[in-house]
């Protein structure tokens, strides 16, 4: 076993194939008792060495027993749940002295669900292949990592809403401070992350504790349009406190008091009530003055590249969970545009998605429609505006798209969400599981080769282009250069671009990203 020596005591990690791994170093305390909803502090040191050869506990979440299309991405054995999550694992080639690019992942899950150590998330295929070292982190969840409690308790608790975002900054101090033992380079640092790993790596560029501790950025499949308002926090808190009948004029110990699960299970049955993901990054006013969309407007991610897009079909995945998907009428599509933005004008939109999408005598349904101005909505416009946001200031920003399709159901999935991950970190090809849900035919394996040196080359210099990707150059308007990440990769000009349009509209540009 190899020793590695940090600020808070040695561990000692395993090494298999050329690649050495450390698992479950504590890069904070454990966030219980009185630090329930306290910012992250640092860990207690220890003596002698840690043994880093196995993952820690994750953060408390509802683990689904059954997965559907995205059951290989469950651990072999039950995970062990427990506030005491605040734990990273390292891959690296070696820990020596040199400095190589470091890849931090953060990763999704609705920001209620996820750990850093999922198989598909393992490290050391892209760390052997691009001579990097790779992070992947865990974080506070849910009513634990997203509760904005400092106004309904009139600041009696004060946290934020943001106790998860800054547990991911913290694991980047930690990333600062250590790497270099570890062969990295605390001064060419990427973070990356999917879904809610992407609108935190995009929350991240507007973070104020986060400024500084990475030089570049992958939002994939979630940018930068992701933050609840004070109003909607608020709403949270209360509806949370009312469920667990506790009165926030009244004693507070009991929300120390609860057990982490029975704050999880309430927590959940609060958030299937209500029409959005309530448990996301807070627009408190300090930390994240404005939607981190706004922040990076007024120039809180400059100096920093970016790399970002999403899946063309991201909303199939969550529309083969709908089972009143597939039956949708026109009257439940407009109710249903009406419902989730409160906007009756993007009717007009939706009118617009089907005379585009019906062309050449295409049958197209209400439901096909749905999913793709939902995708666009939700995935593909956040992505874009990000670029372009950083464009105007002469940052360099990069968008791509993936088109590859899943075989899973028949294919019925198409491009979907989660669709590019096995491909970032070449573990699309790990058992059936993963090759029935990413491909494992020779065309995927080279689709995998090619968007790992995309992703590394990013890493290494900031500029993903390769030389499958030769032509691919920074986002912006006159161009809209996209990278496709399909059977063969290629780039495009302005791919998509009839639909990209209609969002010109001012009328309906409030409504992006929003889920």
């Amino acid at each position: 076993m190899t020793q590695v020596e940090t600020s808070y005591g040695t561990v000692a990690g395993l090494n298999a194939d050329g690649v050495l791994s450390f698992k479950n170093i504590p890069y904070a305390a454990a966030p219980t008792g009185e630090d329930r909803w306290s910012a992250p502090k640092p860990p207690e040191a220890w003596a002698g060495v840690r043994q880093a050869d196995e993952f820690g506990p994750i953060s408390w979440q509802i683990v689904a027993t059954e997965q559907g299309a995205l059951s290989f991405a469950q651990d072999a054995t039950p995970p062990v749940l427990a506030e005491d999550c605040l734990s990273l694992n390292v891959w690296t080639p070696s820990a020596d002295g040199e400095a190589r690019p470091v890849m931090v992942w953060i990763h999704g899950g609705a920001f209620v669900t996820g750990s850093g150590s999922s198989p598909i998330y393992d490290g050391s295929i892209l760390s052997r292949r691009g001579n990097v070292v790779v992070v992947t982190i865990n974080y506070r969840l849910g009513v634990l990592g997203f509760l904005n409690l400092n106004e309904v308790t009139g600041g009696r608790i004060p946290s934020t809403g943001n106790e998860g975002l800054l547990d991911q900054a913290f694991a980047l101090e930690w990333v600062r401070d250590n790497i270099a033992r570890f062969g990295g380079d605390p001064k060419n640092v990427t973070i990356f992350g999917e879904s809610a790993g992407g609108m935190s790596v995009g929350a991240l560029l507007a973070l104020r504790e986060a400024n500084g501790l990475f030089h570049k950025a992958i939002p994939q499949s979630g940018a930068a349009h992701t933050a609840n308002t004070l109003a909607q926090s608020n709403d949270v808190a209360s509806q949370l406190l009312s469920a667990l009948d506790i009165s926030p004029n009244s004693n507070l110990n009991k929300l120390f008091e609860l057990p982490a699960e029975e704050l999880t299970r309430v927590g959940a049955e609060v958030s299937a009530k209500l029409p959005w993901m309530c448990y996301e990054p807070c627009i408190d006013g300090s930390q994240l003055s404005a939607r981190p969309i706004d922040c990076v407007a007024n120039g809180s991610a400059d100096d920093v590249s970016v790399l970002v897009g999403c899946t063309r079909d991201e909303w199939l995945l969550f529309s083969v969970m709908d089972p009143t998907i597939k039956s949708m009428t026109q009257d439940d599509f407009e109710r249903r545009l009406e419902s989730r933005n409160g906007r009756p004008d993007l009717r007009a939109l939706g009118q617009s998605y089907y005379e585009i999408l019906s062309r050449d005598g295409n049958d197209v349904s209400p439901a096909d429609v749905w999913q793709v101005l939902e995708s666009d909505r939700g995935f593909r416009m956040p992505g874009i505006v990000l670029a372009e946001t950083l464009h105007k200031r002469s940052n360099d920003a990069y968008q791509y798209l993936f088109t590859v399709e899943s075989p899973a159901y028949g294919g019925i999935l198409k491009s979907c969400h989660a669709i590019d991950i096995g491909y970032v970190f070449g573990t699309h090809n790990l058992n059936d599981g993963t090759r029935g849900f990413f491909g494992g035919e020779p065309a995927h394996i080279e689709l995998a080769e090619a968007t790992m040196d995309a992703w590394l080359a990013f890493a290494h210099t900031g500029n993903p282009a390769t030389d499958a990707l030769s032509t691919w150059s920074p986002y912006g308007k006159e161009k809209r250069s996209t990278a496709i990440f399909g059977l063969p990769v290629s780039v495009e000009d302005a791919p998509l671009e009839e639909l990209r349009a209609l969002w010109d509209d001012t009328s309906v540009q409030s409504a992006i990203g929003a889920l």
